[in-house]
C-alpha cells in the first residue's frame, strides 16, 4: 500500500471510549485487518484525587468522548470503524475524516518518538532550546525512555543540576 497509516479521531458516546476501543480491536482481529487498523488509543492521564480526606491515583481520560485510531483509510477500514457500536463518527467533514497532523500527534504525545542522542554521561553539552539556551554543562544522568537528561550547569558561579528534554541539548563543540 502506498498510503501510510495516519492517526484519526473518532467521536464516541461519552463513557464508551474503552468499550469502543476494545470492539475495534476485536473486529480488527476477527476480520484480519491488522494491515489497515494498526493501533487504537484512549489517551489518559494519572491524576491525584483527594476525596473524603483520602488521596488516590485516578486515571482520567484526556479527551472524553474521543478515541484515537492509527489506520490506513480505505472504504473497508472506514466502514468497519464507523459501524462499531458506540461510534458516532469520525472527526472531520462527514464525507472525509481528517487525519491528525504530525504536530498534533506530537502535541498529544500519542506516539513515542525515539530520540537518539550523541552524548553520554560525563560529556560536555550545550543547551540549544528553552530558558537555559546558551548555557553549557555536564551530563549527569540520561533517561532516554522518559526523554530526560540531567545536566549540571554553571549558573551564577554555582553548579546547578537541571532536568531537560533530550532534544534541548547537544554535544558541545
Amino acid at each position: 500500500m502506498s498510503e501510510a497509516a495516519k492517526w484519526y479521531v473518532i467521536h464516541t458516546y461519552s463513557g464508551y471510549e474503552n468499550k469502543v476501543a476494545q470492539n475495534i480491536e476485536k473486529v480488527v482481529e476477527n476480520h484480519k485487518l491488522h494491515d489497515l487498523v494498526l493501533e487504537v488509543r484512549v489517551p489518559t492521564e494519572t491524576v491525584t484525587e483527594i476525596k473524603d480526606d483520602k488521596t488516590r491515583e485516578v486515571e482520567r481520560k484526556l479527551f472524553p468522548g474521543y478515541v484515537l485510531v492509527k489506520m490506513i483509510l480505505t472504504d473497508d477500514s472506514w466502514y468497519v470503524v464507523r459501524n462499531i457500536r458506540g461510534v458516532t463518527g469520525f472527526v472531520g467533514p462527514s464525507s472525509k475524516p481528517v487525519p491528525l497532523t504530525e504536530e498534533e500527534v506530537a502535541a498529544l504525545g500519542v506516539e513515542a518518538k525515539q530520540v537518539t542522542v550523541d552524548y553520554a554521561v560525563g560529556d560536555n553539552v550545550k543547551v540549544i532550546h528553552g530558558p537555559l539556551e546558551g548555557f553549557s554543562g555536564v551530563v549527569e544522568e540520561l533517561d532516554v525512555e522518559n526523554n530526560l537528561v540531567k545536566v549540571t550547569v554553571s549558573m551564577f558561579g554555582r553548579e546547578t543540576p537541571v532536568e531537560l528534554e533530550l532534544n534541548q541539548v547537544q554535544t558541545a563543540d
